[in-house]
């Protein structure tokens, strides 16, 4: 549906952040915003970025032969 257009170290930083700001917030050390988080989990499960295809970026390498 969507290009791949997160890789790499940009990936596992989405899904770092996303992780420790839900776990913060579950652990009641901030506050309802900490949701939020979902936003960089989903994006770094699904190797998709939707403001990275606005602003044509890319952090994953390009297919071979594309």
């Amino acid at each position: 549906m969507f290009a791949t257009n997160v890789g790499g170290l940009d990936r596992m930083l989405r899904v770092a952040v996303g992780l420790a700001l839900i776990v913060a917030t579950l652990a009641g050390l901030i506050g309802i915003w900490g949701w939020v988080g979902v936003v960089p989990l989903a994006t770094g499960l699904l190797r998709t970025c939707p403001l990275y295809t606005l602003l044509g970026i890319r952090t994953c390498p390009m297919a071979k032969g594309a």
